[in-house]
């Protein structure tokens, strides 16, 4: 295997493939080896650790995790296997090199938005709880970086995984969506995300990074913008409260403040609406 190997973990899923697919482009000095659950079962620690001694990665890039916030309610246990474990795991094998650990905004309790890096969090889901701790076992090593990023859309290999696939599969599936206005994220494309964390990367600058789009907006808003891609499928959608939520605790605006990455990229992150618009093509 060549000296300049990366490993990146979840690569089936969104941010993930986009790191693979783009990698070639956006990094051309790594060789890099996607790893789906098809291909390793990151669970399976001795298979983990005779494959990480057998290629030697000089770098590790850890997408993988139980993502989808309900599947952790409902599984609490499975969630902190996945996310919590695994995770420590991954970052004990890779003590001696760089690993890049992908969190959530919403560690935070959205009680008021534009977080920084050293703001307290406050996670009100197991999801965010498990990520929490995730990025504490992480940080520890002074070699390691955490990313806080945002809903991100694009294409997944699944056609699941996205924000914007997700609408899309309801709305072709006939059904109304109720979408908050009270509800805030800074959402950005994958593709984005991808360039950002290659050029972090190749930065060596390690520690703890927020990486989101340039626009707070409603989850209204966002399914607005999505849906005018998208006529032909008659998006039906109407505007809802948080308030009236019945489910788990669900953060009322995570919105990130990136000017520490935005600091060491050589592009501005944008806002949705304003790469939408610039890329009119793009399926979104």
């Amino acid at each position: 295997m060549s000296e300049n190997l990366a490993w990146i973990t979840g690569a089936g899923g969104l941010i993930g493939s986009h790191l693979l697919r783009l990698g070639p482009e956006l990094a051309p000095g790594w060789e890099i080896v996607g790893l789906t659950r098809a291909r390793l079962d990151l669970t399976q620690f001795d298979a983990v650790r005779r494959l990480f001694l057998e290629q030697c990665p000089r770098l590790l890039i850890h997408c993988a995790a139980l993502s989808r916030s309900p599947a952790c309610q409902a599984d609490p246990a499975l969630a902190r296997r996945l996310n919590l474990d695994v995770t420590r795991f991954l970052a004990e094998l890779a003590a001696e090199i760089p690993f890049v650990f992908f969190s959530s905004d919403l560690v935070f309790d959205g009680s008021r938005g534009n977080y920084v890096e050293s703001d307290s969090p406050n996670p009100l889901s197991v999801y965010a709880e498990t990520k929490l701790a995730a990025e504490r076992i992480v940080l520890a090593n002074p070699r390691h970086t955490v990313v806080r990023t945002s809903l991100n859309g694009g294409a997944s290999p699944t056609g699941d995984r996205g924000f914007n696939e997700e609408l899309r599969l309801a709305w072709r599936a006939g059904r109304k969506l109720t979408l908050f206005t009270d509800e805030f994220r800074c959402p950005l494309p994958a593709a984005v995300t991808a360039r950002a964390v290659w050029e972090l990367a190749a930065k060596h600058q390690p520690g703890l990074y927020h990486l989101a789009g340039a626009e707070r907006l409603s989850r209204w808003q966002i399914g607005q913008l999505v849906a005018a891609r998208w006529p032909h499928l008659h998006p039906q959608l109407e505007p809802g409260s948080i308030k009236n939520y019945a489910g788990p605790p669900r953060p009322g605006d995570t919105s990130l403040a990136c000017a520490t990455i935005a600091g060491l990229l050589s592009f501005p992150l944008p806002g949705l609406s304003h790469w939408l618009a610039q890329h009119p093509d793009v399926v979104f």
